[in-house]
């Protein structure tokens, strides 16, 4: 089995997705001896399945998977993680809004420190992050509700950079209705009412340029989506 299944979600990311996938082999090349990158490609308008299949062509470790019709973010990783052939799966922002330098620990909490998932986060104190303000608030708000209605021990469910146990993930994943931004919040709390280890470390983080979050109509989306799984817990 491949050890290590890199996923890029990607969304007309056209501009960035060749350097994602050349700096990601070359940061796995160092931590790894074997890995695949899974290019999630969520039905493109601008190109992107095009340079995914010439980069697919070009690199045998490159797998692309591609949907004329979008699934969202949630129900791209949720394809791509089943079509994963790693012990470990993994996956981050082809933005790299995360530093690099944290790919190593997102990989080794799984397959050295024998967690069950592990996120980066840009709310514990030791992160260092540089984003717009309102972002933040909404971040940081967000992220209290779902502590207080959600019972989440975590402190930053949203950001992307993630790493899960193949068995574990499994175990969760159809149990996850989300197929948008909330799938990784959702999957998270999922797993810690599971019982699962869950380990959440501090990055580095720069907020990209372009943003395909549509600030207000997400956060009201966002807000509606941490009630109605506090309702379907709290009736479980």
């Amino acid at each position: 089995m491949t050890e290590v299944s890199l996923i890029l979600p990607a969304y007309n990311e056209a501009d960035k997705l060749e350097h994602a996938v050349e700096r990601t082999a070359e940061e796995l090349k160092k931590i790894v001896p074997s890995f695949e990158i899974v290019i999630a490609e969520d039905g493109s308008t601008d190109g992107t399945d095009v340079i995914a299949a010439g980069l697919a062509h070009k690199h045998a470790f490159v797998k692309h998977l591609h949907g004329d019709k979008r699934l969202g973010k949630g129900g791209a990783l949720k394809r791509a993680c089943k079509e994963a052939k790693g012990a470990t799966i993994a996956y981050f922002d082809v933005d790299l809004a995360t530093d690099m330098k944290h790919l190593e620990e997102l990989i080794n909490s799984i397959e050295k420190e024998g967690f069950d998932f592990a996120t980066g986060s840009r709310l514990l104190s030791e992160s260092e992050v540089e984003r717009r303000l309102k972002r933040e608030i909404a971040s940081r708000v967000f992220n209290l509700l779902v502590r207080i209605l959600l019972r989440s021990k975590l402190h930053d469910h949203q950001c992307g950079f993630k790493s899960f146990k193949r068995s574990s993930l499994f175990i969760l994943m159809d149990e996850v209705k989300d197929q948008h931004w909330f799938w990784d919040t959702e999957l998270l709390v999922r797993a810690q009412r599971r019982g699962c280890k869950v380990k959440e470390f501090p990055v580095k983080w720069h907020q990209g340029t372009t943003t395909k979050v549509d600030f207000f109509n997400d956060v009201v989306k966002m807000g509606l989506k941490i009630i109605g799984l506090w309702r379907e817990l709290r009736r479980g």
